[in-house]
């Protein structure tokens, strides 16, 4: 058993990638420390199976939400759905959503996440729910919504991409960014920067897995119990030990979602 408790904030369990393999990949990151973990949802298909997850095994969590790349006009029968999902017990967040600019070049149907994404931090701000945010290549228009349509919500900008300054405005609102893989990658860029910099308090570790496995296990399939090693590369950065950002990084994760 780890030395320390950990919690991947945000993974994706309820991804085809993992079929079949739920169990033991949950029993993996238990085993290396990991008591917790929230999937998040990103289609109304991954949310169900997220919060089916978060059911069956203990310590496991959902959020439930559409992503960006996955948005169209939601019915009213769909918020309906994400409403009904948010009483279950171990329902957390509407997560993930937000803006992605990388893959959407069409201005319309650009236009169509951030109707979207505002709409769906409404149902957050209704359900008392707080929010993950995926931001891709859309810093400046995220910002501006989060500012303006954001107030009175709890949040966290998912595997955060976006400047030190953006950065200082999401501190200022009391929000939280996420690290994941990228942080251990030689081209991290500005990230180790401004993880440094900013307080550990408002700092929460993800994997995304399957997806942006950290060195050294870049190359596989990411799963939860690689988590340890975005914590030991912020642990690093920040010349504190493994066991503080654990501890710190998993009080933030209660504070946010309540779990």
């Amino acid at each position: 058993m780890a030395a320390f408790e950990l919690v991947d904030t945000h993974t994706h369990l309820n991804d085809g990638k993992f079929a079949g393999q739920e169990a033991e990949v949950i029993a993996r990151a238990k085993e290396a420390g990991i008591t917790r973990l929230i999937n998040m949802g990103d289609t109304l298909e991954s949310s169900a199976k997220a919060v089916e997850l978060a059911a069956a095994y203990e310590g496991v969590y959902a959020g439930v939400g559409i992503h960006p790349e996955e948005i169209y006009e939601l019915t009213s029968a769909d918020d309906d759905q994400l409403a009904s999902w948010s009483e279950a017990e171990r329902v957390v967040a509407i997560g993930e959503i937000g803006l992605d600019y990388y893959w959407e070049k069409d201005e319309d149907k650009r236009a169509l996440q951030r109707r979207m994404f505002i709409h769906q931090l409404d149902l957050a701000r209704q359900l008392h729910l707080p929010v993950c945010i995926h931001d891709r290549e859309a810093h400046g228009d995220t910002l501006a919504i989060l500012k303006k349509e954001g107030k009175g919500l709890k949040g966290v900008l998912h595997c955060f991409s976006g400047s030190f300054e953006m950065a200082q405005e999401i501190y200022k609102m009391g929000w939280y960014i996420g690290v994941d893989g990228p942080l251990t990658y030689k081209n991290a860029a500005k990230l180790p920067e401004i993880v440094e910099k900013f307080p550990l308090e408002r700092i929460l570790v993800e994997t995304d897995a399957p997806y942006l496995a950290p060195v050294p296990m870049r190359g596989k399939q990411n799963e939860p119990a690689f988590v340890r090693y975005v914590a030991e590369k912020v642990a690093e950065i920040k010349g504190i030990s493994v066991e503080m950002v654990a501890k710190q990084t998993s009080i933030n994760a209660e504070e946010l979602y309540g779990i």
